[in-house]
């Protein structure tokens, strides 16, 4: 199920954020033909910020959302930038922008539109088109030559456009989805509810009773903004780990409360927690995370999202029944992005033309069961099956398609700034105490490669 030795293929990339600019960028590269598809009218995928929310369902129940980014306004990157870049082109510093080492989501963005620009992208690129199917061309002849029927649609255009592709790669991000928790009384409860999704300015719960669902980064970034502005806020989570971070923004503000998981909501506006507590709240504001959903996608059952697991998918990538001409980019969570996208591109790039071959399809279910074993003996639970957190994980990925290691001052650069986020939650973004690694970073040659810039 691997084509012969440099064969160029006609690729579909799906998406035109930061895994899907540099898969075209790598497919390219390596000989293959590339369309991307974007929805949007720009690329960025989760880093187009989109103010505009008011035509989004609040808790996201429809299947296809008509806003893609989950961005708010505020927003500012959590890891410094020098980690962030692709391998051949740093995140530099540039005159007349955002110069913080945690720049705003609008830096990012930019960022993303200066490589689009560097390695001309663009061309690859059709905007303001959906994807609405994707499926096998002829089931009946499965594992051999597998084709793909791509079906899309311009947004101010009536007909639907069908293209066959060799091969199709999903890149279309899971920061999008809003993932619910189940809570008793959650659908008749009559006050305001939305999800972090449509989350973007503070200034609509000024002196409203707030109930924040959630531990995440997200839900404590936006408890300590609307905390400014509301009467009260309570942060509710299953469990806290209340790190040094935390415990100095709760003691700083009188109106920020710690709160178990909701039991129940009433019909009166009261929420009522596990431990018997309650308040009669104005808005909840879930930040529960995000699913992973690919409504466009027809496998005939083959690729399932189970309880937030992709699956089976070889290393987070090939499904090994529909290996290599289906394969998903920037399925796993919690890595330095970019760098992973880098080398995922650079890996399907190569086993499509050839140059790689993918162990057989036994091998790479042995290798998915042995995967799914080691996290149930780690408890770790099945919806987090895809948050590796693990820089040898990412090395042992790099070694498909050669691709370089993660350099040590980037690894550590990584933990340092999560170490000084959970001691300084407030101020990690504007305070901190690497500068002798920053330094390190800077003379490497992942930043003088490309010369002097501006």
């Amino acid at each position: 199920m691997v084509s012969d030795q440099g064969q160029s293929k006609n690729v579909c990339v799906i998406g035109a954020g930061p895994s899907g600019l540099v898969a075209a960028k790598e497919l390219r590269k390596e000989g293959h033909t590339v369309v991307v598809l974007e929805q949007n009218h720009d690329i960025g995928g989760q880093w187009l910020y989109e103010p505009n929310v008011e035509n989004e369902d609040p808790l996201g129940r429809k299947e296809f959302l008509n806003v893609h980014s989950s961005l708010y306004d505020s927003l500012r990157i959590a890891s410094p930038r020098e980690i962030m870049g692709y391998t051949d082109f740093p995140f530099l510093v540039k005159k007349g922008r955002d110069m913080r080492r945690f720049p705003g989501h609008k830096e990012l963005w930019l960022y993303l539109k200066d490589f689009c620009e560097w390695f001309g992208l663009k061309e690859m690129i059709r905007f303001n088109t959906r994807v609405e199917y994707v499926g096998m061309l002829d089931y009946a002849e499965f594992g051999k030559d597998l084709k793909w029927v791509v079906k899309s649609k311009e947004k101010t255009a009536e007909k639907v456009v069908e293209e066959v592709f060799d091969a199709v790669v999903v890149a279309t991000g899971h920061y999008s989805h809003p993932r619910m928790p189940s809570i008793k009384g959650i659908d008749t409860w009559k006050r305001k509810q939305m999800h972090s999704h449509i989350y973007r300015v503070p200034e609509p719960f000024r002196d409203e009773v707030v109930v924040i669902v959630g531990s995440s980064q997200s839900a404590q970034d936006i408890s300590m903004e609307v905390v400014e502005v509301a009467k009260e806020v309570y942060l509710s989570a299953r469990s806290f780990d209340i790190t040094e971070g935390l415990s100095k923004v709760i003691s700083k503000h009188h109106n920020l409360n710690l709160y178990p998981q909701i039991e129940t909501l009433q019909q009166d506006g009261r929420v009522e927690f596990e431990d018997g507590s309650c308040v009669i709240a104005d808005t909840i504001i879930y930040c529960t995370g995000y699913s992973y959903t690919f409504p466009f996608l027809d496998t005939k059952g083959i690729v399932v999202v189970d309880d937030n697991r992709v699956g089976p998918l070889f290393e987070h990538t090939f499904p090994p029944s529909l290996a290599p001409s289906l394969s998903f980019m920037g399925i796993p969570r919690k890595l330095i992005g970019f760098p992973f996208f880098e080398s995922q591109a650079k890996w399907i790039a190569q086993v499509l033309s050839g140059k790689r071959r993918l162990p057989s399809w036994d091998d790479m279910m042995h290798s998915i069961n042995q995967f799914y074993h080691s996290r149930e003996l780690a408890g770790i639970p099945k919806c987090n099956t895809h948050d590796l957190a693990d820089f040898e994980y990412c090395d042992k990925y790099a070694d498909y398609s050669e691709s370089p290691h993660l350099e040590e001052w980037r690894k550590q650069l990584c933990i340092s700034s999560i170490v000084n986020q959970f001691a300084n939650l407030e101020t990690f973004r504007d305070s901190w105490d690497d500068d002798e690694l920053l330094q390190q970073a800077l003379q490497s040659p992942h930043f003088t490669q490309l010369g002097p810039q501006s």
